[in-house]
Parts: structure tokens; C-alpha cells; sequence
């Protein structure tokens, strides 16, 4: 029994730095996943905030347009409707029928 202690320890001895370097690498590793992944949130957080910015911007554009134009843009669109169903009418060509069955 003394003679397999006495194997143990040089064996354990020599076991100890081979395990802190092991927990060394762990805890890099650990660090360098954690760096990732911040400067991977914070890119995605660019990302999105630039995607939402370009989205303000074209609700903006819309705001104005409606705004300053008040509410004739929806007549306009009435009458653009209207005029394109005179125009089929007087064509002969029915309102439902696609180009494909047109030719």
C-alpha cells in the first residue's frame, strides 16, 4: 500500500501544472466567447438601428406627403382608378380578364 502511495504523488505532482494550464486555456477560451459574442450583439444592435432609422426616414416622407397634400392624394388614386375603367371599357376588354387571356 506504501509503494502505490508512493507512485501516487509523483504522478499527482506532476499532474498539478498540467491542470492549471488547462484551467488557464478554459478561462481564455471562456473570455474570448464572451468578447465575440459582445462585439456580435453590438454589431447587430448597429445593424438594426440603422434599419430602423432608414425606416423613420421613409415614414417621415410619408407624413410629409400626406401632410402637405392633405387628403387629395386618395382622390387622385379615385380618379386614376376611374380613368383606367374607362379606358378598358372603351376597349371592350373586361376589368377581370388577364393579359394572358387578352392575347
Amino acid at each position: 500500500m506504501e509503494g502505490e502511495i508512493a507512485l501516487l504523488i509523483p504522478i499527482i505532482a506532476l499532474s498539478i501544472p498540467f491542470f492549471a494550464i488547462w484551467v488557464k486555456h478554459k478561462e481564455k477560451v471562456a473570455k474570448l466567447q464572451v468578447e465575440s459574442t459582445a462585439e456580435n450583439t453590438a454589431e447587430k444592435a448597429a445593424q438594426y438601428s440603422s434599419h430602423v432609422q432608414r425606416l423613420e426616414d421613409r415614414v417621415q416622407v410619408l407624413e410629409r406627403i400626406v401632410t402637405d397634400r392633405g387628403y387629395d392624394v386618395a382622390t387622385q388614386i379615385e380618379a386614376l382608378r376611374d380613368t383606367r375603367q374607362v379606358e378598358e371599357l372603351d376597349s371592350g376588354t373586361p376589368l377581370n380578364m388577364n393579359k394572358q387571356e387578352k392575347a
